[in-house]
């Protein structure tokens, strides 16, 4: 099921109104940029990572389902995925991530469900 994708789990440490902004993130294989903006939408919070030169400043859309724990004090967030996979997911559009749910969707069916 994929609706919990867009909700933060309990054991990321994640608290409401947190700005995760400019936090590093961490996959499962290494760094993959910083967060340029998130949200904390009840059922559709995410997190946009600008991954910067690593594929060659595209940004990711990146549910916060996939939000393994975040580090407030180090300011990283640690993600369940690997680097190819989220290389390989759908490509970020800046004008459909808040307004087309057809694309909430093939995001979150992208990522599947969050993993422990």
């Amino acid at each position: 099921m994929t609706d919990t994708m867009w909700t933060y789990q309990a054991t990321t440490g994640y608290q409401d109104g947190m700005d995760l902004t400019g936090f590093k993130v961490e996959a499962t294989d290494g760094s993959i940029g910083k967060v340029d903006k998130h949200s904390d939408l009840v059922g559709s919070a995410y997190i946009v990572v600008d991954t910067g030169p690593w594929i060659f400043g595209k940004s990711v859309l990146l549910p916060a389902g996939t939000i393994q724990s975040i580090d407030v004090d180090a300011r990283q967030v640690f993600v369940s995925r690997t680097k190819d996979e989220i290389k390989d997911s759908p490509e970020f559009d800046k004008d459909k991530h808040t307004d087309d749910p057809t694309y909430h969707d093939s995001v979150g069916s992208y990522y599947g469900a969050p993993r422990v």
